[in-house]
């Protein structure tokens, strides 16, 4: 039986490297999305500075694993069954949750994960101990609640110490810097770097080395006692040093930046450290207790030993490092999840990743009214003096950045000096939490939160936020479920748990393989976006238009083939399918006229208004073809669910014509629209004329069935003429997309 829990040991550390990897992906949002946000330099040297502090951070860490071993429950009511239970479902219930929001690229906390799994898997445990005969403890004896409660009042504390802070200390800075920053700077970068190093300094010895192995006794109090003299001496020294550095024309807001992203990255790895190896360590310990010992029942034997705390090996934090580094270099997850956070704090309007909700629009609507309201109590003057310090048209951004370096700077030095404050106050402030809600307040005060930006905005911070809470209460039922399973199930239970973790694993990783990172029409969308020449932006966009189109066009084609083939063969799974597919594409043709009517905005003002009635009218062919196409789909749909009678062979025989002929005008049209012809699409507008009195045939014919007195099949002759009718309706939407297109194509009018 021994050797069971020494293979368990093992899966755990086995777990611990996918985990290490996984939360690194997660957290890199933490201390990378200022630096990428702001292109303070190249990618490489991002993730280069962020590697060291990475690995420093976790090479020196001291390993102190209290949170796992007695920090959630009193392992001294536990027997060893129990904490192997316990930590084998927090590790497989762990690795799952974390994958799962990076492939959605969600940033959430891996503290809170590991805490509630930790509580719901011990929880669990102590309820079944509970209801034995022989147990008279109660839930407060058996669980340390103190810690789960601090971890949810720190939630509430990050979030809103954050954001409001955030969205103060940028306004201020603004006001000072402007967003033409390269013009003022004179003597304030001096300061300003002074104060930024300063608090920086003060981070790494506050939050980031504290708890470090070479941090002494002596050392701690010596700091702790000069504190004052430290944080004096640091300001003078490097308010000199950033003067000097911006006379020699370096750019001192490049430094700090990647100076905060050193500091965040080394606390991180230095004190987050325990939620990646904490449980398979305390695991490792709770197993050399047994086998030394334990009398050879893993029932009987309580954790008493778990009670102490444990220096953690240096050759397990060497590991732990170069595990996180490799992860934190190769990671397209770790892009992902900075690129949901870049993207809710960019300056500039974009493809939003997010969609609207009611929430984030009457939250709009209220701002706006408040702020009107506002308006009316501020002299002119002061208006007048804020809107030039708050010109945006101003905006200095390097080249491909979602914002300036101001903000860069404010949001690393802003997060580090909170999170270093919260610490001295004892308060549990989350470094997930506080760099997110940092950047989310100040893009607020940036103005980057438009009127056509700030409901899907609003609408993301909301989903994030949402997924937080989400992160506690997900862990703690699923940790509790699997504990419990594991706990009755044995051995087993265990393995058949262990082989579907690394399965959905494999599956995750395979399924994110598969995705490509940038498409064609995303790439020349960004393309658009960062040109300034507007000459060049409508060539770009009927580029990108006649791609759009494309799409649509072979997918309504194919779906119209879906919707006669289900209605003629009965088939309820392909017409529920295509119901589905129906619904996706609606959002598609959304985000994609977003997009293209943010481009047509970059275009030269006189091709723009030419052109912006032809660009709507084809942009509302395609929505309504799609609505078309879903009223056809409901109706049979509705028809194939009740069991109605078929569609008699003589309607079939006549559909079937019919649907060779919009075929073939889908794909004619596909062509044209990708290689434009005057003279081939005024033959297949006429084409389409041509069908629609076609279908006016077929539908008077199926009148007179129905006037011949066939009550039996009543039913489905409605559902047929609602197809008859709605094709003719889309065929009329698609000769209206001819003439769009044709219009779009023709050369612009010289002015």
């Amino acid at each position: 039986m021994d050797i069971v829990f020494l293979g368990i040991v093992i899966f755990l550390f086995l777990l611990a490297v996918f985990d290490l990897s996984v939360g690194v992906s997660n957290d890199a949002v933490n201390f990378l999305n200022s630096a990428i946000g702001s292109r303070a330099a190249t990618f490489k040297v991002v993730i280069t500075v962020a590697a060291v502090g990475v690995f420093v951070g976790a090479s020196m860490s001291n390993g102190m694993m209290d949170i796992a071993r007695h920090g959630i429950f009193r392992p001294e009511h536990f027997t060893f069954y129990d904490v192997i239970c316990i930590f084998m479902a927090v590790m497989v219930t762990d690795i799952i949750l974390l994958d799962v929001f990076n492939t959605l690229g969600m940033p959430t906390s891996t503290t809170v994960s590991m805490v509630f799994e930790l509580l719901g898997a011990a929880f669990a445990i102590s309820l079944l101990k509970m209801a034995g005969d022989s147990c008279d403890l109660t839930l407060g004896d058996l669980l340390n609640t103190e810690k789960a409660i601090s971890v949810i009042l720190g939630i509430f504390l990050s979030v809103a110490v954050a954001f409001v802070f955030g969205m103060v200390v940028q306004w201020l800075s603004r006001a000072i810097f402007t967003f033409n920053y390269r013009s003022r700077l004179r003597w304030k970068i001096g300061i300003f770097g002074g104060v930024a190093s300063t608090a920086i300094i003060y981070f790494l010895l506050i939050k980031g080395i504290k708890d470090l192995a070479f941090m002494t006794p002596e050392l701690k109090a010596w700091i702790n006692g000069n504190t004052p003299l430290i944080i004096g001496g640091c300001f003078v020294f490097f308010t000199v040093l950033m003067q000097i550095l911006h006379m020699l024309k370096v750019n001192v807001f490049k430094v700090v930046v990647l100076m905060g992203t050193f500091s965040l990255a080394m606390a991180f790895a230095g004190n987050d450290l325990v939620n990646f190896i904490g449980v398979p360590l305390s695991g490792l310990s709770a197993y050399n207790d047994y086998i030394a010992n334990g009398t050879g029942d893993p029932g009987a034997f309580m954790m008493n030993s778990l009670n102490g705390s444990a220096n953690t090996p240096v050759y397990f934090l060497l590991g732990a490092g170069v595990v996180m580094v490799v992860s934190l270099a190769t990671s397209k997850k770790a892009r992902k999840v900075v690129e949901t956070s870049v993207n809710l704090t960019r300056q500039d309007v974009g493809d939003e990743m997010f969609g609207s909700s009611r929430l984030s629009r009457n939250l709009v609507r209220w701002t706006i009214g408040f702020v009107s309201w506002l308006k009316e109590y501020i002299p002119q003057g002061v208006r007048q003096w804020i809107g030039r310090r708050f010109n945006t048209s101003e905006v200095i951004m390097e080249n491909g950045a979602a914002f300036d370096l101001v903000r860069g700077s404010v949001n690393l030095v802003l997060a580090g000096a909170l999170i270093a404050a919260g610490t001295s106050l004892k308060l549990p402030l989350s470094t997930t939490y506080v760099t997110f809600m940092v950047a989310m307040g100040t893009s607020l005060a940036d103005r980057a939160w438009g009127r056509e930006s700030a409901v899907f905005r609003i609408t993301g911070v909301i989903s994030v936020i949402g997924g937080w809470f989400i992160t506690a209460g997900v862990a703690f039922i699923a940790a509790g479920i699997i504990v419990t399973l594991m706990h009755f199930g044995g051995t087993p239970v265990m393995v058949i748990v262990a082989i579907a973790a690394l399965v959905l694993l494999i599956r995750s990783n395979i399924v994110a393989k598969r995705k490509k990172a940038d498409s064609a029409d995303d790439v020349l969308f960004q393309t658009m976006l960062k040109t300034d020449d507007s000459t060049r932006v409508w060539g770009l966009l009927k580029e990108y238009l006649a791609r759009q189109q494309s799409e649509f066009l072979n997918f309504a084609k194919d779906s119209y083939d879906k919707v006669a083939t289900g209605f003629i063969g009965d088939e309820a799974k392909t017409l529920n399918r295509l119901e589905k597919s129906l619904m996706k594409e609606k959002d598609v043709l959304k985000s994609a006229r977003r997009k293209e009517t943010l481009c047509l905005r970059k275009a030269s003002p006189d091709v723009a208004i030419e052109k912006s009635a032809w660009f709507h009218l084809s942009n509302n062919c395609c929505m309504a073809i799609l609505y078309n196409l879903r009223r056809i789909n409901e109706m049979c749909l509705e028809h194939v669910n009740n069991n109605f009678p078929l569609l008699p062979a003589k309607f079939v025989v006549d559909l079937t014509p019919l649907r060779e002929r919009i075929d073939a005008i889908f794909d004619e049209s596909v062509e044209l629209i990708e290689h434009p012809d005057v003279n081939r699409t005024t033959a297949l507008r006429k084409e389409c004329d041509r069908v629609k009195d076609h279908i006016s045939e077929l539908s008077r014919s199926t009148y007179d069935h129905l006037r011949e007195g066939d009550t039996r099949s009543l039913t489905v002759m409605y559902v047929y003429l609602n197809l008859l009718n709605e094709t003719q309706e889309l065929v009329s939407n698609m000769r209206k997309l001819l003439r769009a297109s044709m219009k779009l194509n023709l050369p612009p009018r010289m002015r």
